[in-house]
């Protein structure tokens, strides 16, 4: 089990300020295993398999939603690390009619991953839809996203949906969209 000094890292909403940082975060991935997906008329299946060679996943820049804003309804929180480079960042917003707290990004830098710095920047996700009585909170995440979907699962998010079509024309096209949510704690 790793041990987390959550005092080398500050959380805090986001300012202007931030936007540059935001946008440079990198927020690529390298796994060893993708979900596959089978779909048919009933339902749909997920299977954990190998890749070989790893998978190296970089976000195109047109796909990043960093940033965000404050207009009581949306929210950024950033991690910045002890030296003050910024560690990650959430970008939320809160939809009143279902009651949902929609998480829009959630990335850590690679140098500051497995510290709990995601699982922080939930947990500011997590009191912003209490205050705003939030009944779940519903995320997107692509199939390739192995180490997200791990960490999604420990932090208690359950998958509630799939789309195979939501990156055609994109640069993602070929992945297929899980949609995850959990109980506003």
């Amino acid at each position: 089990m790793t041990t987390v000094d959550h005092t080398a890292y500050r959380y805090r909403s986001a300012v202007p300020e931030d936007t540059d940082a935001i946008e440079a975060l990198d927020g690529s991935f390298t796994t060893r295993t993708v979900f596959r997906v089978t779909a048919d008329d009933d339902g749909f299946a997920l299977r954990e398999m190998p890749v070989d060679p790893p998978l190296t996943k970089v976000f195109p820049e047109e796909e990043a939603d960093g940033g965000g804003g404050d207009d009581g309804n949306a929210r950024t929180f950033v991690a910045q690390g002890a030296a003050g480079d910024l560690a990650g960042f959430i970008t939320v917003s809160y939809s009143g009619w279902n009651r949902r707290l929609v998480v829009k990004n959630i990335e850590v830098a690679p140098e500051h991953r497995g510290r709990g710095v995601g699982r922080a920047l939930m947990r500011l996700a997590v009191e912003f839809a209490r205050e705003r009585g939030a009944g779940h909170l519903w995320l997107e995440v692509s199939n390739v996203n192995a180490p997200a979907i791990h960490a999604y699962r420990r932090m208690g998010f359950a998958f509630c949906g799939l789309d195979t079509s939501l990156y055609d024309g994109t640069p993602s096209e070929g992945e297929q969209a899980l949609y995850m949510s959990m109980p506003c704690p």
